[in-house]
């Protein structure tokens, strides 16, 4: 699944630790979902769309 979490999180100049620490996950499941190597649990989705103030949809594109 593609995703703007490595845009959106480089636009606020945030690390993937910063990130990691406000979603309350680990850095290396950042890390994962920006690399396209995992896909987030709803609820974890549903908390990055809260984050950045968005809908799952304009992060997350199931299309790819």
């Amino acid at each position: 699944m593609k995703n703007r979490l490595k845009v959106l999180r480089a636009e606020r100049d945030w690390s993937q630790a910063e990130l990691a620490g406000r979603l309350d996950v680990s850095r290396q499941a950042v890390n994962a979902i920006e690399t396209g190597k995992h896909d987030p649990s709803l609820p974890l989705a549903f908390r990055i769309a809260r984050l950045f103030d968005m809908s799952i949809e304009d992060i997350f594109d199931d299309l790819a």
